[in-house]
């Protein structure tokens, strides 16, 4: 017995130090054999490992997240609004220009409930009054044109506007006023709102010229008026930003400033555009053709010699171009810029220069399309070269893929 009682003496220390040294520096311990049971050596481990992990970090540690492993948020949103202010902060835009954008945005969310809304706000139908260019305007061309310009002259960053409903330029009043230049269709495609079909917003952004000198008395119309007219006449190569608002299935707004073109889609929980196309660019080729083909027997020759073409299987590797045409500029120029192919709005015996606006439609989609890849031509120059001679003049239009355009272009040359 007295033995025994010895042994388990000289054995309880060795197990007190195995424990110590484990829970002290677990890894820095040297191998022990202990003769603890193997429950109680596995709860050993365990609390040394508790201790270890409870440790304070030092003082000057920071808890980071490298690149590689950093998980965005489920609920990050790419909105317009921090577009935006990304691109200002970056020193692509100033911040008056994120004014007017985000003012325009604004207009478009207003006009897209309104468009939802026509059928049941009895909002459908003719206003009874005509616009400067003799066509009847619908109640929504008169309620869209207040929005588009009530949101543009209270941003306070606009000098002038220019909408495709009024007769001249206006001119923002000096208290309201900014150094922005403002072009706009407020609704093209009104025709189709009785149908439900498609329509949409377009919009320009110009600086003011540095030839323009204001008029010593601001209390002659006159001589504001002129200002105004010579500020707006801009070629479309000075535009700074240009867009259009798609009001269809869903409401689409796409826009540039200069770098790239860029979609955003109108969620309607939120009340928020949210980047849904970055950085849109368009096919070099595209086997779509959009044109009113109903006015082809008054189209010069060359046009219709491209007609015959686009629709011969054997000139096309045994198919045809595809016909596609709502009759909404928007709408079919935003197939365009997706699918590639061509959009055209051509000249013809009633209408010499067509029936499409160089200022409002023609030079603000032609930028887009330029800064997509694409190209926008009247058939015989560029669109964005010519310098308007009036603020609604109007000019022959084709736009989309590249390649198609020169197509349109050579037949237009080889007129007989």
């Amino acid at each position: 017995m007295a033995a025994l009682t010895a042994a388990l003496n000289i054995a309880a220390p060795v197990q007190t130090r195995a424990v110590s040294r484990r829970s002290a520096a677990p890894a820095a311990a040297m191998p022990v054999r202990s003769t603890l049971p193997a429950t109680r050596v596995g709860s050993a481990r365990a609390t040394a490992r508790v201790v270890a992990s409870a440790a304070p970090r030092p003082v000057n540690s920071v808890a980071t997240e490298s690149p590689a492993t950093a998980v965005a948020s489920e609920y990050e949103m790419a909105t317009l609004t921090t577009w935006l202010l990304k691109q200002e902060q970056a020193g692509t835009i100033d911040n008056e220009l994120v004014v007017v954008l985000t003012s325009i945005a604004t207009a478009c969310k207003q006009i897209a409930s309104l468009v939802n809304r026509a059928g049941i706000s009895s909002l459908t139908g003719l206003a009874g009054e005509t616009n400067v260019q003799g066509e009847d305007q619908k109640k929504l061309d008169v309620i869209s044109n207040e929005v588009f310009c009530s949101c543009l002259k209270n941003s306070g960053r606009t000098g002038i506007v220019a909408s495709e409903e009024e007769d001249i330029p206006v001119a923002v009043e000096e208290d309201f006023s900014g150094k922005y230049i403002a072009v706009f269709d407020p609704l093209d495609g009104s025709s189709n709102i009785d149908a439900a079909v498609s329509t949409g917003s377009i919009f320009g952004i110009y600086n003011p010229t540095e030839s323009c000198i204001p008029p010593e008395n601001p209390g002659d119309t006159a001589a504001v008026t002129e200002e105004c007219i010579r500020n707006v006449c801009q070629p479309g190569e000075n535009l700074v930003s240009s867009g259009y608002c798609m009001y269809s299935s869903s409401t689409i707004m796409v826009l540039t400033i200069g770098d790239g073109v860029y979609g955003f889609t109108l969620d309607p929980l939120v009340g928020e555009f949210v980047m849904t196309h970055p950085n849109i660019k368009v096919p070099e080729s595209g086997k779509i053709y959009s044109f009113n083909e109903g006015n082809c027997a008054m189209w010069s020759s060359g046009l219709q010699e491209y007609m015959k073409f686009v629709k011969d299987p054997e000139a096309n590797g045994g198919k045809p171009y595809s016909a596609r045409y709502i009759g909404s500029l928007v709408g079919d120029f935003h197939r365009t810029m997706l699918y590639g192919g061509v959009y055209g709005y051509p000249g013809d015996k009633k209408n010499v220069n067509g029936k499409l606006r160089l200022l409002y439609e023609c030079a603000p989609m032609s930028f887009l399309a330029e800064q997509a890849g694409g190209v926008g031509s009247t058939g015989t120059e560029r669109v964005l070269d010519i310098v308007p001679d009036i603020v609604h003049q109007r000019v022959p239009f084709f736009v989309g893929s590249k390649n198609e355009v020169a197509i349109i272009e050579k037949y237009l040359a080889e007129e007989k």
